[in-house]
């Protein structure tokens, strides 16, 4: 059997074709469009589509593909009645007007409910649906069912509505985890009769031929699947680290009272509908930031150099995350191109750190995403952290190859993902006293006060 796994991400948008050995036999790429439309930011749908739909068709005529699987960021939804959309899909980095946002956050329920931090922009997609209810009510009126973002997309290509738990769990406002139901909000707001049957993720919900050929593929429901790909090894006690233009990193054995609202930690929700407590951070938007969109490998000696001159990138560069409130700047003497890039993985890294400080980790750590290519971020870490044990993940793609692994299981299918590999820390001089003086600067920004354990 081989399955096409499309990976909607907010700044790039993805096709992989997996065999049951999770080889990815083929990908393609492509950026979402994103437009201003009545006022507001929202997705170039059709465009996404056409993309889709053809990369999708390749891949069934060029490999025989049986299965078609989607995996979704966490911040969207979308309204639809029988056979379309009632409003173009929410871009999720716009903010509400502030008159609308003190009216609708009043309605937000409490963290203890939903463990969901109350996060700007669109973070909470709950939010959003608050605002656009306010300013479009005719779009909502005329909703037939209220989908997650990759439920949107499985539905489009010819699946039935439904909905997915550990989607709907993802600090979206709607779900409380610890009643493994909808949250208060959902009720208040009269949501529920709109909310599809839930559907495992992996389930398959659909059938629609594709390509030349027209051969009929099957349509799997989708999920937020990073950590199960993980999971279904077995390999004990796991942090995972999960990177791409978001930092998400999620520890099941943190206590949920350990959570700190203020810095967007959170609750996401396993398959299961289990609690997964997480803290995050925008790694890879903020990456682009300092680096001035570094594109290639970065050099240990730029690495070497940058720690020696304690040139440092200090938060935030981007809404949210661990370290609000404050605009990200760039100390130390003026750095060159890569140095510059290597400042930005620095920060990564120590960003990193630090969320794993927060989520009380002292498990396995398991990175996996674009950010580790080459594996440099995996052994910065693991230099930073010696106490712990390192892996990162055989393939940059977890998201996408937990996703396959959901489809190939719901079917009885074999997938066998390649064992992630133990990490070797890096050698740099100084990056424990490097370390030592970005937290103090952060500390003396007034950010990082409530940091679990200090320094180390």
């Amino acid at each position: 059997m081989k399955l096409a796994v499309l990976d909607f991400g907010k700044t790039n948008s993805k096709l992989f074709v997996f065999d049951e050995a999770a080889r990815i036999l083929d990908e393609r790429r492509t950026k979402p469009r994103w437009v201003r439309k009545g006022g507001l930011g929202v997705l170039d749908e059709a465009a996404l589509y056409d993309w889709a739909l053809g990369a999708v068709g390749d891949a069934v005529d060029r490999h025989a593909v049986e299965g078609l699987m989607v995996s979704g960021h966490g911040c969207t939804f979308a309204l639809v009645d029988e056979t379309t959309l009632t409003h173009p899909i929410l871009d999720y980095e716009q903010e509400p007007p502030a008159g609308i946002a003190a009216r609708i956050d009043r309605r937000i329920p409490d963290f203890a409910e939903t463990f969901s931090p109350r996060l700007p922009l669109g973070f909470n997609y709950g939010r959003h649906m608050l605002w656009l209810n306010e300013v479009e009510p005719r779009a909502f009126a005329a909703a037939r069912s209220i989908l997650g973002y990759p439920q949107y997309w499985s539905w489009r290509f010819g699946g039935a509505a439904v909905s997915e738990v550990s989607y709907l769990g993802c600090h979206s406002h709607l779900w409380a985890p610890r009643r493994r139901d909808f949250s208060s909000l959902v009720d208040a707001e009269s949501w529920r009769g709109r909310m599809p049957a839930m559907a495992r993720a992996g389930a398959v919900i659909g059938e629609r031929g594709f390509g030349k050929s027209g051969r009929p593929v099957a349509i799997h429901n989708d999920s937020n699947a990073a950590l199960h790909a993980y999971r279904r090894q077995q390999l004990g006690s796991l942090t995972v680290v999960s990177t791409g233009t978001w930092v998400i990193v999620l520890n099941p054995d943190c206590p949920l009272d350990k959570l700190d609202r203020d810095r967007d930690m959170l609750v996401n929700v396993d398959v299961d509908g289990g609690p997964v407590p997480t803290v995050r951070f925008m790694g890879g938007r903020e990456f682009v930031a300092i680096s001035g969109d570094w594109q290639g490998a970065i050099a240990p000696g730029a690495i070497q150099r940058v720690i020696d001159a304690g040139i440092m990138a200090l938060p935030s560069f981007a809404p949210g995350g661990p370290m609000p409130g404050r605009r990200g700047e760039l100390v130390g003497r003026a750095p060159d191109a890569e140095e510059r890039a290597a400042a930005a993985l620095l920060y990564v890294a120590l960003m990193v750190d630090l969320s794993l400080d927060l989520i009380h980790s002292q498990n396995t750590v398991i990175v996996d995403g674009g950010l580790n290519t080459g594996g440099l971020l995996a052994g910065l870490l693991a230099t930073l952290r010696p106490g712990q044990a390192f892996m990162q993940g055989a393939t940059l793609e977890g998201s996408a190859t937990g996703a396959a692994a959901l489809a190939f299981e719901s079917v009885g299918r074999a997938f066998a993902a390649e064992a992630p590999q133990p990490v070797r820390a890096a050698r740099f001089d100084g990056l424990a006293g490097y370390r030592k003086d970005w937290r103090g600067l952060a500390f003396e920004r007034g950010v990082a006060a409530k940091v679990a354990g200090g320094a180390r």
